[in-house]
């Protein structure tokens, strides 16, 4: 009971406090820790951001979504995604063949969010839970057995995409008739 009173007091005196802007551009961020944006993470790089020393354009796995966030949130106009770090895409997930791997923890050791699970000169495996896409242990692999899949689409990953109302012909029939009243009016 000692400890945990001495762990709870330390735990007060000696809390470190964040920026709460550094926080909330943090979480507008993927978290995939990929460092395709040139940080190490997605914190770094809202520190980056925050302290004016980054732009909002560089996270490929955001895409342009996180981009239009992170301007709304800084008050910034949006701008496209910055080619030099990468195309967004699909969210995709890491599929290690079993059967080739050779247990040489060059994975592990590259993976930032600790999503492979195994040993040396034993068989790796992936939490796809876990996995955020980031593509960093496919290049280190020797013997080419980790491939990337899109994520199967679920009840949880599904979204609809709106469709684009650009043309009269696309409007029913009962909203043209009361579009063409409110333009004779």
């Amino acid at each position: 009971m000692l400890i945990g009173l001495v762990l709870g007091y330390a735990a007060i005196r000696f809390r470190v406090k964040s920026d709460p802007i550094v926080d909330q551009i943090d979480a507008l961020l993927p978290q995939t820790q990929c460092g395709q944006c040139t940080y190490p993470g997605c914190r770094p790089y809202a520190e980056a951001m925050a302290a004016g020393e980054a732009d909002i354009n560089q996270c490929p796995p955001g895409g342009e979504v996180t981009i239009q966030a992170l301007a709304d949130l800084l008050g910034m106009d949006a701008k496209p995604l910055n080619a030099e770090h990468g195309e967004h895409s699909e969210k995709t997930v890491v599929t290690i063949d079993e059967q080739v791997c050779i247990g040489c923890t060059l994975c592990i050791q590259a993976c930032p969010v600790d999503a492979i699970l195994g040993a040396a000169k034993q068989m790796h495996t992936i939490i796809k839970d876990e996995c955020t896409g980031c593509d960093l242990c496919v290049e280190p692999c020797p013997v080419d057995c980790i491939d990337m899949l899109p994520i199967e689409t679920t009840v949880q990953t599904w979204s609809w995409e709106l469709p684009q109302i650009n043309r009269p012909e696309d409007i029913i029939a009962t909203d043209r008739a009361q579009s063409d009243k409110g333009a004779a009016a």
